[in-house]
Protein backbone atom coordinates (compact mmCIF):
# COMPACT_ATOMS: atom_id res chain seq x y z
CA UNK A 1 0.00 0.00 0.00
CA UNK A 2 1.32 3.44 -0.96
CA UNK A 3 1.70 5.77 1.99
CA UNK A 4 1.61 9.52 1.65
CA UNK A 5 4.37 11.69 3.13
CA UNK A 6 3.63 14.07 6.00
CA UNK A 7 6.83 16.04 5.38
CA UNK A 8 5.89 18.77 2.93
CA UNK A 9 2.38 19.35 4.28
CA UNK A 10 1.50 22.88 5.32
CA UNK A 11 -0.32 23.53 8.60
CA UNK A 12 -3.53 24.05 6.65
CA UNK A 13 -3.11 20.66 4.97
CA UNK A 14 -2.39 19.00 8.31
CA UNK A 15 -5.52 20.60 9.74
CA UNK A 16 -7.57 19.12 6.90
CA UNK A 17 -5.89 15.74 7.43
CA UNK A 18 -6.63 15.45 11.16
CA UNK A 19 -10.21 16.59 10.59
CA UNK A 20 -10.64 13.91 7.93
CA UNK A 21 -9.23 11.25 10.29
CA UNK A 22 -11.43 12.36 13.18
CA UNK A 23 -8.53 13.57 15.30
CA UNK A 24 -8.72 16.69 17.52
CA UNK A 25 -7.93 19.95 15.71
CA UNK A 26 -4.97 20.75 18.00
CA UNK A 27 -3.11 17.64 16.83
CA UNK A 28 -2.31 19.39 13.53
CA UNK A 29 0.07 21.77 15.33
CA UNK A 30 1.51 18.87 17.31
CA UNK A 31 2.27 16.96 14.10
CA UNK A 32 3.81 20.08 12.52
CA UNK A 33 6.04 20.49 15.58
CA UNK A 34 7.20 16.88 15.37
CA UNK A 35 7.90 17.21 11.64
CA UNK A 36 9.56 20.61 11.39
CA UNK A 37 10.87 21.47 14.86
CA UNK A 38 11.82 18.10 16.34
CA UNK A 39 12.43 16.55 12.89
CA UNK A 40 11.37 13.03 13.84
CA UNK A 41 12.08 10.11 11.55
CA UNK A 42 8.93 8.10 12.36
CA UNK A 43 5.33 8.61 13.45
CA UNK A 44 6.06 6.41 16.51
CA UNK A 45 8.22 9.25 17.87
CA UNK A 46 5.20 11.59 18.07
CA UNK A 47 4.72 10.68 21.73
CA UNK A 48 2.16 13.36 22.65
CA UNK A 49 -0.26 11.78 20.17
CA UNK A 50 -2.18 8.84 21.56
CA UNK A 51 -1.20 5.37 20.40
CA UNK A 52 -4.59 5.15 18.68
CA UNK A 53 -3.94 8.32 16.65
CA UNK A 54 -0.41 7.28 15.79
CA UNK A 55 -1.68 3.94 14.49
CA UNK A 56 -4.39 5.76 12.54
CA UNK A 57 -1.77 8.00 10.90
CA UNK A 58 0.48 5.05 10.09
CA UNK A 59 -2.29 3.34 8.13
CA UNK A 60 -1.97 5.81 5.26
CA UNK A 61 1.01 8.05 5.99
CA UNK A 62 4.68 8.09 6.87
CA UNK A 63 7.19 10.87 7.52
CA UNK A 64 8.46 10.76 3.95
CA UNK A 65 12.20 11.05 4.57
CA UNK A 66 14.45 9.48 1.94
CA UNK A 67 18.20 9.51 2.49
CA UNK A 68 20.55 10.35 -0.39
CA UNK A 69 21.76 7.30 -2.29
CA UNK A 70 25.22 8.65 -3.07
CA UNK A 71 27.56 11.56 -2.34
CA UNK A 72 30.78 13.11 -3.59
CA UNK A 73 33.11 15.04 -1.29
CA UNK A 74 35.34 17.89 -2.48
CA UNK A 75 38.70 18.84 -1.02
CA UNK A 76 37.17 22.25 -0.16
CA UNK A 77 34.41 20.71 1.99
CA UNK A 78 31.65 20.91 -0.62
CA UNK A 79 29.48 17.78 -0.74
CA UNK A 80 27.19 16.79 -3.60
CA UNK A 81 24.30 14.52 -2.64
CA UNK A 82 22.35 12.35 -5.08
CA UNK A 83 18.70 11.45 -4.46
CA UNK A 84 16.55 8.91 -6.26
CA UNK A 85 13.16 10.13 -7.50
CA UNK A 86 10.82 7.32 -8.54
CA UNK A 87 12.24 4.32 -10.35
CA UNK A 88 14.93 5.85 -12.54
CA UNK A 89 15.19 9.59 -11.96
CA UNK A 90 17.82 11.40 -9.93
CA UNK A 91 18.37 14.87 -8.51
CA UNK A 92 21.23 16.59 -6.74
CA UNK A 93 21.68 18.91 -3.78
CA UNK A 94 25.00 20.55 -2.97
CA UNK A 95 26.16 21.38 0.56
CA UNK A 96 28.59 24.33 0.64
CA UNK A 97 30.28 25.20 3.96
CA UNK A 98 32.02 28.58 4.13
CA UNK A 99 33.32 29.89 7.47
CA UNK A 100 30.20 30.65 9.55
CA UNK A 101 27.78 29.91 6.68
CA UNK A 102 26.52 26.56 5.45
CA UNK A 103 24.46 26.74 2.27
CA UNK A 104 22.45 24.03 0.56
CA UNK A 105 21.76 24.33 -3.16
CA UNK A 106 18.37 22.67 -3.68
CA UNK A 107 16.73 21.22 -6.81
CA UNK A 108 13.10 21.83 -7.81
CA UNK A 109 12.67 19.59 -10.89
CA UNK A 110 14.02 16.41 -12.45
CA UNK A 111 15.70 17.83 -15.54
CA UNK A 112 14.67 21.21 -16.94
CA UNK A 113 12.75 22.63 -19.91
CA UNK A 114 14.92 25.74 -20.28
CA UNK A 115 17.82 24.03 -22.14
CA UNK A 116 20.44 26.67 -21.34
CA UNK A 117 23.55 25.98 -23.41
CA UNK A 118 25.92 25.96 -20.44
CA UNK A 119 23.79 23.76 -18.12
CA UNK A 120 24.11 20.00 -17.81
CA UNK A 121 20.64 19.68 -16.31
CA UNK A 122 19.15 21.25 -19.44
CA UNK A 123 20.80 18.53 -21.56
CA UNK A 124 18.72 15.94 -19.68
CA UNK A 125 15.43 17.42 -20.86
CA UNK A 126 12.48 17.65 -18.51
CA UNK A 127 11.11 14.63 -16.63
CA UNK A 128 8.89 15.88 -13.80
CA UNK A 129 8.33 18.47 -11.09
CA UNK A 130 9.40 17.73 -7.54
CA UNK A 131 6.78 17.76 -4.80
CA UNK A 132 7.18 19.88 -1.67
CA UNK A 133 8.12 16.65 0.09
CA UNK A 134 10.93 15.95 -2.40
CA UNK A 135 12.17 19.54 -2.19
CA UNK A 136 12.19 19.60 1.62
CA UNK A 137 13.64 16.10 1.82
CA UNK A 138 16.90 17.47 0.40
CA UNK A 139 17.09 19.84 3.39
CA UNK A 140 15.95 17.42 6.10
CA UNK A 141 17.73 14.20 5.12
CA UNK A 142 21.37 15.22 4.72
CA UNK A 143 23.69 14.69 7.71
CA UNK A 144 24.47 18.44 7.84
CA UNK A 145 20.79 19.47 8.05
CA UNK A 146 21.12 21.07 11.49
CA UNK A 147 24.15 23.13 10.36
CA UNK A 148 22.38 24.89 7.47
CA UNK A 149 22.25 28.68 7.58
CA UNK A 150 21.15 29.39 3.99
CA UNK A 151 19.25 27.78 1.13
CA UNK A 152 19.54 28.63 -2.54
CA UNK A 153 16.96 27.36 -5.02
CA UNK A 154 19.63 27.10 -7.70
CA UNK A 155 19.85 23.36 -8.21
CA UNK A 156 18.35 21.27 -10.98
CA UNK A 157 15.28 22.73 -12.67
CA UNK A 158 13.59 26.12 -13.03
CA UNK A 159 11.86 26.96 -9.71
CA UNK A 160 9.25 29.24 -11.29
CA UNK A 161 8.21 26.39 -13.59
CA UNK A 162 7.18 24.46 -10.45
CA UNK A 163 5.96 27.43 -8.48
CA UNK A 164 3.11 25.87 -6.47
CA UNK A 165 5.37 23.27 -4.85
CA UNK A 166 8.25 25.72 -4.45
CA UNK A 167 6.03 28.28 -2.69
CA UNK A 168 4.62 25.56 -0.44
CA UNK A 169 8.18 24.55 0.50
CA UNK A 170 9.15 28.16 1.18
CA UNK A 171 6.07 28.63 3.37
CA UNK A 172 7.08 25.65 5.50
CA UNK A 173 10.70 26.83 5.77
CA UNK A 174 9.75 30.39 6.79
CA UNK A 175 6.55 29.88 8.83
CA UNK A 176 6.45 29.81 12.63
CA UNK A 177 4.90 26.31 12.50
CA UNK A 178 7.73 25.16 10.21
CA UNK A 179 11.44 25.90 10.41
CA UNK A 180 10.84 29.56 11.25
CA UNK A 181 13.66 30.82 9.02
CA UNK A 182 13.91 34.43 7.92
CA UNK A 183 13.25 34.79 4.16
CA UNK A 184 16.61 36.60 4.05
CA UNK A 185 18.29 33.21 4.40
CA UNK A 186 16.79 31.95 1.12
CA UNK A 187 17.51 32.90 -2.50
CA UNK A 188 15.57 31.73 -5.54
CA UNK A 189 17.31 31.75 -8.92
CA UNK A 190 15.36 31.91 -12.18
CA UNK A 191 15.80 32.56 -15.89
CA UNK A 192 12.80 34.88 -15.52
CA UNK A 193 9.46 33.26 -16.32
CA UNK A 194 7.45 36.48 -16.30
CA UNK A 195 4.09 35.36 -14.92
CA UNK A 196 5.69 33.17 -12.26
CA UNK A 197 8.19 35.89 -11.42
CA UNK A 198 5.47 38.40 -10.61
CA UNK A 199 3.63 35.86 -8.46
CA UNK A 200 6.82 34.91 -6.61
CA UNK A 201 7.72 38.53 -5.84
CA UNK A 202 4.23 39.21 -4.49
CA UNK A 203 3.93 35.92 -2.56
CA UNK A 204 7.35 35.64 -0.97
CA UNK A 205 9.96 37.85 0.70
CA UNK A 206 12.91 35.60 -0.22
CA UNK A 207 15.85 37.02 -2.16
CA UNK A 208 15.70 36.86 -5.93
CA UNK A 209 18.48 36.08 -8.43
CA UNK A 210 17.98 36.43 -12.19
CA UNK A 211 20.15 34.42 -14.61
CA UNK A 212 21.41 37.01 -17.08
CA UNK A 213 24.69 35.92 -18.74
CA UNK A 214 24.46 38.40 -21.61
CA UNK A 215 22.97 41.88 -21.96
CA UNK A 216 22.47 41.37 -25.72
CA UNK A 217 19.20 39.67 -26.68
CA UNK A 218 20.51 37.73 -29.73
CA UNK A 219 23.41 36.28 -27.80
CA UNK A 220 21.24 35.58 -24.75
CA UNK A 221 18.89 33.55 -26.99
CA UNK A 222 21.86 31.40 -28.01
CA UNK A 223 22.89 30.88 -24.39
CA UNK A 224 19.36 30.80 -22.94
CA UNK A 225 16.48 29.95 -25.32
CA UNK A 226 14.01 31.28 -22.71
CA UNK A 227 15.03 34.77 -23.86
CA UNK A 228 12.68 34.34 -26.84
CA UNK A 229 9.61 34.04 -24.63
CA UNK A 230 10.87 36.13 -21.72
CA UNK A 231 13.20 38.90 -22.97
CA UNK A 232 15.49 40.26 -20.29
CA UNK A 233 14.40 43.84 -21.07
CA UNK A 234 10.82 42.89 -20.22
CA UNK A 235 11.92 41.18 -17.02
CA UNK A 236 13.84 44.28 -15.94
CA UNK A 237 10.85 46.52 -16.65
CA UNK A 238 8.75 44.27 -14.44
CA UNK A 239 11.36 44.35 -11.67
CA UNK A 240 11.35 48.15 -11.68
CA UNK A 241 7.78 48.00 -10.31
CA UNK A 242 9.02 46.58 -7.01
CA UNK A 243 11.14 47.93 -4.16
CA UNK A 244 14.39 46.02 -3.63
CA UNK A 245 16.04 48.73 -1.55
CA UNK A 246 15.12 47.27 1.85
CA UNK A 247 15.50 43.71 3.19
CA UNK A 248 14.90 41.75 0.01
CA UNK A 249 17.94 41.56 -2.30
CA UNK A 250 17.84 41.47 -6.08
CA UNK A 251 20.88 40.05 -7.86
CA UNK A 252 21.83 39.06 -11.38
CA UNK A 253 23.84 35.91 -12.04
CA UNK A 254 26.41 36.31 -14.80
CA UNK A 255 28.53 33.32 -15.83
CA UNK A 256 31.64 34.72 -17.50
CA UNK A 257 32.69 32.79 -20.62
CA UNK A 258 36.11 33.32 -22.16
CA UNK A 259 35.92 35.34 -25.37
CA UNK A 260 32.11 35.25 -25.35
CA UNK A 261 30.77 37.74 -22.80
CA UNK A 262 33.82 38.85 -20.84
CA UNK A 263 34.89 42.07 -22.58
CA UNK A 264 34.18 45.57 -21.26
CA UNK A 265 31.66 46.06 -24.09
CA UNK A 266 29.43 43.70 -22.14
CA UNK A 267 30.14 45.47 -18.86
CA UNK A 268 29.16 48.81 -20.39
CA UNK A 269 25.92 47.35 -21.73
CA UNK A 270 25.13 45.83 -18.34
CA UNK A 271 25.45 49.24 -16.70
CA UNK A 272 22.91 50.65 -19.17
CA UNK A 273 20.58 47.66 -18.85
CA UNK A 274 20.49 47.67 -15.04
CA UNK A 275 20.25 51.45 -14.60
CA UNK A 276 17.49 52.34 -12.16
CA UNK A 277 17.47 48.99 -10.34
CA UNK A 278 18.68 48.50 -6.78
CA UNK A 279 20.65 45.32 -7.44
CA UNK A 280 23.99 43.56 -7.48
CA UNK A 281 25.76 41.37 -10.02
CA UNK A 282 27.40 38.06 -9.16
CA UNK A 283 30.11 37.00 -11.60
CA UNK A 284 30.42 33.21 -11.72
CA UNK A 285 33.30 31.02 -12.84
CA UNK A 286 32.13 28.51 -15.46
CA UNK A 287 32.32 24.78 -14.67
CA UNK A 288 33.02 23.09 -18.01
CA UNK A 289 30.55 20.43 -19.11
CA UNK A 290 30.92 17.76 -21.82
CA UNK A 291 30.23 18.62 -25.48
CA UNK A 292 29.79 22.35 -24.90
CA UNK A 293 32.25 24.72 -26.59
CA UNK A 294 32.45 27.22 -23.74
CA UNK A 295 35.39 27.96 -21.45
CA UNK A 296 35.60 29.93 -18.24
CA UNK A 297 37.11 33.42 -18.38
CA UNK A 298 40.42 34.16 -16.73
CA UNK A 299 40.26 35.57 -13.20
CA UNK A 300 42.20 38.65 -14.32
CA UNK A 301 39.53 39.45 -16.93
CA UNK A 302 36.73 38.79 -14.45
CA UNK A 303 38.38 41.21 -12.04
CA UNK A 304 38.53 43.93 -14.71
CA UNK A 305 34.87 43.27 -15.49
CA UNK A 306 33.93 43.51 -11.80
CA UNK A 307 35.92 46.70 -11.26
CA UNK A 308 34.28 48.40 -14.25
CA UNK A 309 30.77 47.57 -13.03
CA UNK A 310 31.52 48.60 -9.45
CA UNK A 311 33.09 51.89 -10.53
CA UNK A 312 29.95 52.65 -12.52
CA UNK A 313 27.57 52.11 -9.63
CA UNK A 314 26.71 48.41 -10.00
CA UNK A 315 27.86 46.53 -6.90
CA UNK A 316 29.55 43.37 -8.21
CA UNK A 317 31.20 40.32 -6.67
CA UNK A 318 33.09 37.35 -8.05
CA UNK A 319 31.61 34.20 -6.60
CA UNK A 320 34.28 31.82 -5.39
CA UNK A 321 34.30 28.56 -7.30
CA UNK A 322 33.50 25.55 -5.14
CA UNK A 323 33.59 21.82 -5.65
CA UNK A 324 35.27 21.79 -9.06
CA UNK A 325 36.92 18.45 -8.31
CA UNK A 326 33.50 16.82 -7.80
CA UNK A 327 31.72 18.53 -10.71
CA UNK A 328 29.54 20.61 -8.36
CA UNK A 329 27.73 22.20 -11.29
CA UNK A 330 24.24 20.70 -11.25
CA UNK A 331 23.37 17.79 -13.48
CA UNK A 332 26.72 16.04 -13.80
CA UNK A 333 26.28 13.35 -11.16
CA UNK A 334 22.59 12.67 -11.87
CA UNK A 335 23.27 12.38 -15.62
CA UNK A 336 26.03 9.85 -15.01
CA UNK A 337 23.84 7.87 -12.60
CA UNK A 338 20.89 7.75 -15.01
CA UNK A 339 23.09 6.73 -17.93
CA UNK A 340 24.58 3.94 -15.81
CA UNK A 341 21.10 2.80 -14.72
CA UNK A 342 19.85 2.78 -18.32
CA UNK A 343 22.79 0.61 -19.37
CA UNK A 344 22.05 -1.88 -16.61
Amino acid sequence: MTKYPLLGMTLEELQSLVKRLGMPAFTAKQIASWLYDKKVASIDEMTNLSLKFRDLLKEGYDIGLEKPIDSMHSVDGTIKYLFRIGDNHFIEAVYIPDDDRATLCVSSQVGCKMNCKFCMTGKQGFSCNLTANQILNQIFSIPESSKLTNIVMMGMGEPLDNLDEVLKSLEIITSSYGLGWSPKRITLSTVGLKKGLQRFIESSDCHLAISLHSPFSLQRVDLMPAERAFPIVDIIELLKNYDFSKQRRLSFEYIVFKGVNDSLIYAKELVKLLRGLDCRVNLIRFHAIPNVDLDGAELEQMTRFRDYLTSHGVFTTIRSSRGEDIFAACGMLSTAKKENSDEN
